[in-house]
C-alpha cells in the first residue's frame, strides 16, 4: 500500500477535522499515513510518497498561516519532487471569488515541480448544507483505484 503525507492549511480548525477523517479512511484502506499539522517543508517525507494537502483559504486567497511557509518552501525548493503523487482538496466558501484558491495554487506549484497529480482538485462548499468530513472520505474511497 501507499505511504500517505497529510499536509493540513488551516485557521480555524475545520480542514483539520476533514484531514483526519482522510487519514480515517487511508488507514481503513491499508495505507499508511502521517498527518502534519504544522507543516514544514523540511520534514516532511519526500521520495516515493504521496501527498494528501488539505487547505481552507484565507482573507483574500491567502494560505492559511500554519501552511504559509511551507508552501513558500515548496516553491523554492531546489530538490527533485518528481517522485511524489498527491491529491488536494480545497475548502472553502463559494460566495467568495477566492473559492479554494489556496488550494488551486498549490496544486498549481506541485505540478510545476514535476509532480504528479492522481485527481484533480476536490472542493468543498462550506456556503452548502454539507458534512465536509463525510463527503471527503467519501471521494477517498470513490478514488481508492488511484491511490
Amino acid at each position: 500500500m501507499s505511504s500517505f503525507q497529510i499536509i493540513v492549511g488551516s485557521m480555524l480548525g475545520g480542514t483539520e477535522y476533514v484531514a483526519e477523517a482522510c487519514e480515517e479512511s487511508l488507514l481503513e484502506l491499508g495505507h499508511q499515513t502521517q498527518l502534519h499539522l504544522q507543516p514544514e517543508f523540511a520534514q516532511i517525507e519526500k521520495k516515493n510518497q504521496t501527498w494528501l494537502i488539505c487547505t481552507s483559504t484565507h482573507g483574500a486567497g491567502d494560505y492559511p498561516d500554519n501552511i504559509d511557509q511551507f508552501a513558500s518552501d515548496l516553491r523554492s525548493s531546489t530538490e527533485d519532487l518528481s517522485t511524489i503523487r498527491f491529491l488536494t482538496i480545497g475548502v472553502g466558501d463559494s460566495s467568495y471569488d477566492t473559492f479554494c484558491l489556496a488550494a488551486k495554487n498549490i496544486e498549481k506549484i506541485l505540478l510545476s515541480r514535476g509532480c504528479t497529480c492522481l485527481k484533480e482538485l476536490k472542493t468543498l462548499d462550506m456556503s452548502q448544507d454539507i458534512d465536509p468530513e463525510d463527503l471527503a472520505q467519501q471521494w477517498i474511497k470513490e478514488n481508492s483505484d488511484l491511490l
